[in-house]
C-alpha cells in the first residue's frame, strides 16, 4: 500500500548544515528521518515513549560520531586526558560502574566541546581471584569466562551510550599486555627493586593465598574472601617500594589537594626522615652469604651504631636462615638476647652483634632496627645492660648545634647537613639511604594462584634466580586441564611449563610459579592507554609525554590508598628508568562516592531481608513473617538484598534521566542513597520536561505568522530580555567554572534549572522577537548535552528548524556535541560581577536577591545584604534568625527561623 507522505521544507542553511529537517506545508521524502520529521510534527510533550524514541534514534549517532572524532588526531588541539579507573570483568555492571563512567562521559564531551583533543579509554582488569574461583566452581577456563564477561559488560557500557576510546581498550589477562607488564618487573629486578625472602606473610585461607598487609582489614580478615588471615612463612616476591618513600611523599606538593586523597597518601607513607642500611651476616666470624636490611631513624648517626635488634617473630628465627641455630641458642623469651651472630654494615665496614629484642613490636611495621646510643636513651640502656661498646658521634657546640664527629668524611657536619651526605653516599653505593618511613614496607607481590601475570624468573641451581630476557617475553601462562585439587600454586602442575633452561648458563631451571598481583597489572595501565598496540615496546615515550599527567582520575575511594600508591611509584619507576617525563602520573584526582541502597536485617539472626517482604503499614518497617528489623543504607550488594540492576533502571527511566539523577542527587564525593522515590528523580524528569517545552514554545512562537523583529518590543519587554541576557551569561560563567573546577555537576544542573525558570516566564512577543531567549535557550541545551546527550541532541535539531533565527548559534547546523562550548559574552564581564543568590528559609525557596561577587562568600556581610533587600524585607524582617547557612558550592543562603 502507497502511503501519503507529507512534504517537508527545507531548513534555509539545507538540512545537511541544520542537521535535521524542519516541519512546513509541504512534504519531502527524507532518507535520513529524524525522529519528529517522521510525523512532520514536533510533539509538545517529553513523556516516556518520546524519551525512549529520543534515546533510541540518537544512540547509534552519538557513538559512531565520537569513534570518528576520536580517530582524527588534531595537533592543534590541547589534550585532555580523563581516565576512570577501569572494571574488573565481572559480567554484570552495577550502579558503581554506571556513576563513575557517567562522571568520565560527562567530563570527556564537556572537554571536547571546548576545543581539545580527548582521551577517555576503558579496558579489564581481567586477572585475579574471582575469574578463578569461578572457573573452578564452574569447571570452566578462567580466559573463556572472562572473555565472556567482557563481551557481556562492553554491551552493557555501549547501552549507556558512553562514549569511550575503544579502539584503545586493553585487557590485562591478554599476553600482548602482560608482556609489557613482565617486561616492567625485569626492569624492577635488574635495578635491584624486584627481590625475593622468605617474610612472615598473610595467607588467606580460603582463596589459598598471600595477601599484601594492605588488603587485610583492620579485624584481620582478607579484602575479598573475608576470612580470618592467618600468618605464614614463605619465600616471596617483593617489589622495594620503600626506595621511593622521600620521592612520593616529596611529590605530594604537585597534587592539588582532592578531597582528602592527598592527605590519606602523605599518612599511608608517613615521615621519611629515616633509611635503611644493608649488613652482611656472620657466623663466629664465618661470613654466612646472607644480607639483611636494618633501619636507621637518624641516619647521621650510623657510625655510631652498637647493634643491630630483631624481633622474637623475625624470618631469621623461624625460616630457614644459616644463622637460625646461633639465634635460636642464644634467644631467651622476655628479655634483650646478645647472640653469636654479627652484622656488617656494608655502608660503614663496622660490625655490630646482633640482639634478639625483648619487644613484641618496633614501631609501626619494622622488624630489623639499628641501636645507636647517642640517639636514644633506650638504646643507651640496651647497650649498656649487654655490656656493648659504641662510638660517640655526637658533639654539641655552643650554639645548642650538634655536629658529628668520628664519623669519617661526614666528621664536622651539622646534623642536618650530614643526613643528606651520608644517605646520598649510601645510595651511590648501592647498600641503601633511600630516605623512607618506618611505616612503609615493601609491597608483596607474589600470589600462589593461576590467573595472573606469570613473574619472568626461572630459578637456576648455578646462577640462582635469573630474569627472562625481553625478547623471550611474554611467559604465557600454560592451559591446564582443571584448576581443582592443585594445591596453593596451581602452576606448580604444568611439569612441561615449570621445567625449563637458565637463560644465563643454558643448564636445568625451573619457573617461578608465583604470579602477580592484579595491582601490579593496574599500576601502570593509564601508560599502555597511550599506546595501547605497540608491539615493540610498552608504549612510546612521545605518545605517553603528550597525555600524560591524566588530566582528570576517577574512581571510589576504597583505590585512594593502595592502587594510587602503586601507581604513582611505577611512574616514579618509570620516569627514572627514562620510559617517561612525568614523576606524578594523576593531575586531579575525582574520588567518587558510593551507591547505596536500604538494607532490612533481621535484628535477631542478623539475616538480610528482600523489600517484598517488608511491612511499612506500621510507625516503623517490620518483616511480613514477624521480627523486628535494622533499617540503614550500604553499599549495593546481592548478599545484602540491596542491588539494582542497571539495565532495569535504564529501562524504566532512560538512559539521561539516570545520568542526570546520579550528576544531581550529590556532588561526586558524596555517597548516594538510591531512593527512586526522591525529589531529585522527579526533579530531574520534570526538568527535562520543562526544557522540552521551552523548545516547543519557541516553535510555536515563531509559527504564528509574524516575522521577528526585535524593534519591535517595547521598554518592559526589551527590561526581560536585558535579564534572560544576564541570566545566561551567569550561568555560562558558573557552570563552566562548575565544569572545570570542582566538577560539582549537580550545582551545575542546578544552575541550569534556575535559568530554565527565567526563559519559562518569558512572555510570547519575547519568544518572538527576541534574540537573546533563542540564545539563552540554546546555550542551556550546549550545557546539558555532556550531562544529557539523546535529549540535548533532540532539542538542538528542534532548535536548528526553527524558522527565521535570529542567533547566528542556531544557523551553523550540526548536532549538539559537535558544537563549542558557549562563552560569556564580552559585554558581561565588563558589568560588575554580581552573583544571583537563592535565598531558602528553613530549607524552602523565597526567591533570590543579586549580591557582589566579591562578598558572596562571607556569610556576615551577606545576610547583611538580604536583609536589606526587598525580599529580606518583607519575608525576614520580623522573624527570629536562629541560623543562617551560606552554602560554599552554591550560591544559595538558608535561614533558619523560629515558625
Amino acid at each position: 500500500m502507497q502511503m501519503s507522505v507529507r512534504r517537508l521544507a527545507l531548513c534555509p542553511l539545507g538540512a545537511a548544515r541544520c542537521g535535521l529537517l524542519r516541519p512546513g506545508p509541504r512534504p519531502l521524502a527524507s532518507a535520513a528521518r529524524t525522529l519528529f520529521s517522521q510525523t512532520g510534527v514536533w510533539e509538545t510533550d517529553y513523556g516516556p515513549e518520546t524519551r525512549r524514541r529520543v534515546e533510541k534514534w540518537w544512540h547509534s549517532r552519538i557513538m559512531d560520531q565520537w569513534r570518528k572524532d576520536a580517530l582524527t588526531e588534531d595537533s592543534q588541539k590541547k589534550k585532555f586526558y580523563v581516565l576512570s579507573m577501569f572494571p574488573y570483568p565481572s559480567g554484570r555492571l552495577h550502579m558503581g560502574h554506571v556513576r563513575v563512567y557517567t562522571i568520565s562521559d560527562t567530563i570527556g564531551h564537556f572537554q571536547r566541546m571546548r576545543g581539545h583533543q580527548v582521551l577517555n579509554p576503558m579496558g579489564w582488569d581481567a586477572f585475579g581471584l574471582p575469574a578463578e574461583n569461578a572457573a573452578i566452581e564452574r569447571g570452566l577456563d578462567p580466559e573463556e569466562w572472562t572473555k565472556s564477561n567482557v563481551e557481556s559488560m562492553r554491551e552493557q557500557l555501549d547501552s549507556l551510550s558512553l562514549c569511550f576510546n575503544w579502539d584503545r581498550e586493553v585487557t590485562t589477562s591478554r599476553p600482548d599486555y602482560y608482556k609489557w607488564t613482565q617486561y616492567l618487573f625485569v626492569k624492577l629486578f635488574e635495578a635491584g627493586l624486584a627481590y625475593q625472602k622468605e617474610a612472615v606473610v598473610n595467607w588467606d585461607p580460603v582463596d589459598q593465598t598471600v595477601l599484601a598487609d594492605e588488603q587485610v582489614d583492620e579485624h584481620g580478615r582478607s579484602w575479598r574472601s573475608g576470612a580470618v588471615v592467618e600468618q605464614k612463612l614463605l619465600r616471596q616476591w617483593f617489589i622495594k617500594t620503600t626506595n621511593y618513600g622521600k620521592s612520593l611523599q616529596d611529590a605530594l606538593v604537585d597534587i592539588p589537594e582532592w578531597y582528602g586523597v592527598k592527605a590519606m597518601q602523605a599518612n599511608w607513607i608517613g615521615d621519611c626522615t629515616g633509611c635503611y642500611f644493608d649488613y652482611s651476616l656472620k657466623v663466629n666470624g664465618e661470613d654466612t652469604g646472607e644480607t639483611l636490611a636494618a633501619y636507621s631513624s637518624s641516619p647521621e648517626t650510623v657510625f655510631g651504631a652498637a647493634y643491630l635488634a630483631v624481633l622474637p617473630s623475625h624470618r631469621l628465627l623461624h625460616g630457614s636462615s644459616s644463622v637460625r641455630a646461633a639465634l635460636e641458642r642464644a634467644f631467651e623469651p622476655g628479655r634483650d638476647s646478645l647472640t653469636e651472630v654479627t652484622a656488617r654494615n656494608l655502608f660503614t665496614g663496622q660490625e655490630v652483634p646482633v640482639v634478639i629484642s625483648h619487644k613484641e613490636a618496633f614501631h609501626e611495621y619494622l622488624d630489623t632496627v639499628i641501636g645507636v646510643p647517642d640517639c636514644s636513651e633506650e638504646d643507651l640502656s640496651v647497650a649498656s645492660a649487654l655490656g656493648l661498646s659504641w662510638t660517640s658521634v655526637l658533639q654539641e657546640q655552643e650554639d645548642g648545634t650538634q655536629t658529628l664527629i668520628n664519623s669519617e668524611e661526614f666528621t664536622g657536619l651539622t646534623r642536618e647537613e650530614a643526613v643528606h651526605s651520608v644517605t646520598q653516599k649510601a645510595r651511590e653505593k648501592k647498600v641503601g639511604g633511600h630516605l623512607t618511613s618506618s611505616k612503609l614496607r615493601d609491597w608483596l607481590i607474589s600470589r600462589q594462584r593461576y590467573w595472573g601475570t606469570p613473574i619472568p624468573v626461572v630459578h637456576c641451581g648455578s646462577c640462582g634466580p635469573v630474569s627472562v630476557p625481553e625478547e623471550e617475553l611474554p611467559v604465557t601462562l600454560p592451559k591446564l586441564p582443571s584448576l581443582k585439587g592443585k594445591g596453593a600454586s596451581p602452576l606448580e602442575a604444568a611439569h612441561d611449563w615449570v621445567n625449563c633452561r637458565c637463560p644465563r648458563c643454558k643448564g636445568p631451571a625451573r619457573r617461578e610459579t608465583d604470579t602477580m598481583d592484579t595491582f601490579v597489572d593496574s599500576a601502570w595501565y593509564y601508560l599502555r592507554y597511550t599506546d595501547p598496540h605497540n608491539t615493540d615496546r610498552p608504549f612510546e615515550r612521545h605518545l605517553a609525554d603528550h597525555w600524560l599527567p591524566v588530566d582528570v582520575y576517577i574512581g571510589g575511594k576504597e583505590h585512594a590508598i593502595m592502587h594510587l600508591y602503586y601507581a604513582r611509584f611505577m611512574c616514579h619507576f618509570c620516569r627514572d628508568q627514562g620510559l617517561v617525563a612525568h614523576r606524578e602520573p594523576f593531575k586531579k584526582l575525582l574520588v567518587q562516592g558510593l551507591i547505596k541502597g536500604q538494607t532490612f536485617k533481621l535484628a535477631d539472626t542478623g539475616q538480610y531481608v528482600k523489600r517484598e517482604e517488608v511491612d511499612f503499614t506500621g510507625k516503623k518497617p517490620v518483616a511480613v513473617g514477624g521480627g523486628h528489623l535494622e533499617v540503614t543504607w550500604e553499599k549495593m550488594s546481592k548478599s545484602k538484598l540491596n542491588g539494582l540492576d542497571p539495565q532495569e533502571v535504564l529501562q524504566q527511566y532512560g538512559v539521561d534521566t539516570v545520568r542526570l539523577y546520579i550528576l544531581y542527587t550529590a556532588p561526586p564525593e558524596q555517597d548516594i542513597l538510591w531512593n527512586a522515590k526522591t525529589d531529585a528523580l522527579a526533579g530531574v524528569l520534570r526538568w527535562q520536561s520543562r526544557v522540552w517545552q521551552l523548545v516547543s514554545k519557541l516553535r510555536m512562537a515563531r509559527q504564528l505568522g509574524d516575522v521577528p523583529n526585535p524593534s519591535l518590543l517595547q521598554n518592559k519587554e526589551l527590561a526581560e530580555t536585558k535579564k534572560i541576557w544576564s541570566n545566561k551569561n551567569y550561568a555560562i560563567d558558573q557552570v563552566t567554572a562548575y565544569f572545570t573546577e570542582d566538577l560539582v555537576f549537580n550545582a551545575a544542573i542546578s544552575r541550569l534549572m534556575g535559568l530554565t525558570n527565567t526563559l519559562s516566564a518569558a512572555t510570547t512577543r519575547v519568544l518572538q522577537h527576541s534574540v537573546e531567549f533563542e540564545e539563552a535557550l540554546a546555550a542551556m541545551v550546549l550545557m546539558a548535552a555532556p550531562m544529557a546527550p539523546h535529549l540535548a541532541s533532540e532539542l538542538w535539531a528542534g532548535l536548528c528548524t526553527v524558522p527565521n533565527p535570529l542567533s547566528p548559534l542556531l544557523m551553523k547546523g550540526g548536532d549538539v556535541l559537535q558544537q563549542s562550548w558557549p562563552t560569556v559574552d564580552p559585554e558581561y564581564l565588563q558589568v560588575p560581577d554580581l552573583v544571583e543568590l537563592s535565598v531558602r528559609i528553613n530549607n524552602k525557596p523565597r526567591g533570590t536577591v543579586s549580591v557582589p561577587l566579591e562578598i558572596s562568600k562571607d556569610v556576615d556581610r551577606v545576610q547583611q545584604l538580604v536583609l536589606e533587600s526587598p525580599l529580606g524585607q518583607k519575608l525576614l524582617k520580623e522573624r527570629s534568625i536562629k541560623r543562617t547557612i551560606l552554602a560554599t558550592r552554591t550560591p544559595l543562603i538558608n535561614f533558619l527561623v523560629d515558625e
